[in-house]
């Protein structure tokens, strides 16, 4: 079980903590939301939590709990530009199902 990071997104997760002047990494989680079931929620860590689950990809920590892990086993975090376009892609595995806008999914 592991979530990472791609480098592009390492890279970009570590400069925006720098700016920010704290933190600890970043939290990947899944809520209940849209029109196919699932919504990745993506924040940062100032605080440990005891029922964290850690990663770590390129330097950068990432945290999740059980429940969103056993959505998201597996899943790589990018970071694209695509023409005036950029942010955080999710490459998860598990996702049978997308919605049309791309903001919810179903395992």
């Amino acid at each position: 079980m592991a979530l990472t990071l791609s480098e592009r997104a390492a890279n970009h997760v570590a400069n925006f903590l720098q700016k920010r002047g704290k933190g600890l990494g970043i939290r990947l989680a899944v809520k209940t939301s849209g029109c196919s079931g699932m919504a990745y929620k993506l924040e940062f860590v100032d605080v440990e939590s005891d029922t964290d689950l850690q990663f770590e990809s390129y330097g950068v920590k990432i945290y999740t709990d059980a429940k969103s892990l056993a959505y998201l086993d597996g899943t790589e975090l990018d970071y694209t530009k695509e023409g005036l376009n950029e942010g955080f892609k999710f490459n998860n595995p598990n996702v049978k199902n997308e919605c049309g806008c791309g903001e919810s999914f179903n395992v």
